[in-house]
């Protein structure tokens, strides 16, 4: 009787064995697609000289706000792509930014063209010093296309949160107003460039620039707003 009882609990605990064994198997399956599938952003790396890493904090922090105020899954980590690198096509939104020159050869601008015509969505805001060489790097990329300025009442500016007058103005350049402009590709925005605002400043650490607290939560908001118009657009 004892044999038996003690066959019983060995079956029984085999059993249990199995069952944990399995669950652990599907959970980190389970995990390994979600982070497969996530939403996270890709810095730009580009040639030129200008600071293309500045603010490293910035993607994570605007990440982790979008994780905590909508239910997008997202992946809070700074990852910066090549453009000459075939992962470039794993992300779904790129970011760029800098304070100085920008060069795109003739091959990353087929084949950043290539990334945006095929689902693709590049955001870039100057940070300062950085205008100049956009505006002509990225007509190497789209010859064919003009950046548009973005009226109020695009539907970027209040698909999530609201902005009624446009660009947050997160920095002051040359006291001139806060612009949003934008090229488009079968009526899809594929790349947005904001000047003399500088939101993703406002994204960083607390203690890089030293924003208010209201100007760095605004910057967020307005942040969240782009990778939701990316996202759905």
């Amino acid at each position: 009787m004892k044999r038996k009882f003690i066959q019983i609990v060995t079956i029984f605990a085999f059993a249990l064995f199995l069952a944990i064994v399995q669950l652990n198997h599907y959970s980190t399956a389970q995990e390994a697609y979600q982070l497969k599938s996530a939403f996270k952003i890709g810095r730009l790396k580009y040639r030129g000289g200008g600071d293309w890493y500045n603010d490293p904090s910035a993607e994570i922090n605007l990440l982790k706000f979008i994780r905590e105020n909508t239910n997008i899954d997202v992946i809070p980590v700074y990852e910066f792509v090549d453009i000459g690198n075939d992962n470039i096509f794993s992300y779904p939104f790129l970011f760029m930014t800098g304070h100085g020159n920008i060069s795109f050869n003739e091959e990353e601008a087929r084949r950043l063209r290539i990334y945006l015509e095929n689902g693709g969505f590049l955001y870039a805001d100057d940070d300062y010093g950085m205008d100049k060489s956009f505006r002509r790097e990225i007509k190497k990329v789209f010859p064919d296309k003009e950046l548009v300025e973005l009226p109020f009442s695009y539907g970027l500016f209040n698909c999530y949160f609201n902005f009624p007058n446009g660009t947050p103005k997160t920095h002051e350049h040359d006291n001139k107003p806060p612009q949003a402009f934008g090229i488009f590709h079968n009526g899809r925005l594929v790349v947005l460039y904001t000047y003399e605002s500088n939101p993703s400043d406002g994204w960083a650490d607390p203690e890089v620039h030293h924003d208010p607290e209201e100007k760095r939560q605004e910057a967020l908001r307005f942040g969240t707003n782009i990778v939701v118009w990316a996202l759905t657009n």
